[in-house]
């Protein structure tokens, strides 16, 4: 019998799976990287590009966290997140060796398999890329299967940009379209300033036969979405990505209730014909 009640309570999707911190990744000032691994040294629970993780820390509280490592690594997850609140900033706080309670994998997925055969648009506004991250990953990994790729990302300034060591690798690569602006020009930068939308107009797709992977502060979202849909693109192929007030992460307690959805469990992916009646009102 005690046997049975430890797997059974092994599998409740309340109980947390300790992780132990390998690494910490300092991204921005306020922005940072988590790369965990099961304390018990066997394999993650498998993740969709999309999904996120509740991660609790240990005398603070449990946060919802998109997971923004690789998918085909079956052993490290990886978290990026601002120091924002009182359990992000005792996160920020935490060192390689320290421990982690982890629940999830949770909610929707990006369309990567949908995607099969048409142009894929990445926007991504400030730390909105960290949920992207997973599907360009994906994609990038079976880049054969899709037509264009093309990656659109805004940031405050030059040093709000994240990862910008694989921003580099991927403008390297000849099958990729990368395109980063910054809203402030500070510095040595010489590139692309302005909002995240104003790339959308001169983006090399073709939007009759294209995806867009949309995620960031929802005003940014917002924007993308209309400058879109300009373009010609529909919004059941423009899909967006919401992480609002998730408490429990399996559609118990309500916090997270958008209109007729909660966020956890039919989110955070949405496409965008889902919400359109409800998404940008205050009153939401």
């Amino acid at each position: 019998m005690q046997a049975e009640s430890t797997i059974v309570r092994a599998k409740d999707p309340m109980v947390p799976r300790l992780y132990n911190i390998l690494r910490v990744q300092k991204e921005t000032h306020d922005t940072f990287t988590l790369a965990i691994q099961p304390l018990d040294g066997a394999k993650n629970h498998a993740f969709r590009p999309g999904q996120f993780n509740m991660l609790y820390v240990f005398g603070a509280g449990e946060v919802p966290i998109s997971i923004s490592g690789d998918p085909a690594d079956l052993y490290t997850l990886a978290h990026t997140t601002r120091a924002t609140g009182t359990v992000t900033q005792a996160m920020s706080k935490l060192k390689r060796g320290d421990t982690l309670g982890v629940r999830g994998p949770f909610g929707s997925d990006w369309p990567i398999k949908a995607a099969t055969g048409k142009d894929v648009v990445i926007v991504a506004g400030g730390i909105g890329l960290a949920p992207l991250r997973p599907a360009l990953y994906e994609i990038v990994a079976n880049r054969s299967r899709y037509g264009k790729v093309v990656l659109l990302y805004g940031a405050r300034d030059p040093s709000e940009l994240l990862y910008k060591r694989e921003l580099a690798e991927w403008r390297a690569q000849l099958d990729l379209e990368v395109h980063v602006t910054v809203d402030r020009a500070v510095g040595s930068w010489r590139g692309n300033v302005g909002f995240v939308t104003t790339l959308i107009p001169r983006a090399p797709f073709d939007p009759l036969n294209a995806v867009a992977l949309v995620c960031g502060p929802e005003l940014m979202m917002r924007f993308s979405v209309l400058e879109l849909q300009r373009r010609g693109l529909a919004s059941p192929n423009t899909y967006i990505s919401m992480e609002r007030n998730v408490k429990c992460g399996v559609g118990v307690c309500g916090h997270c209730q958008f209109g007729p959805n909660f966020i956890c469990k039919d989110g955070p992916v949405f496409s965008f014909e889902q919400v359109e009646p409800i998404f940008g009102k205050r009153e939401v």
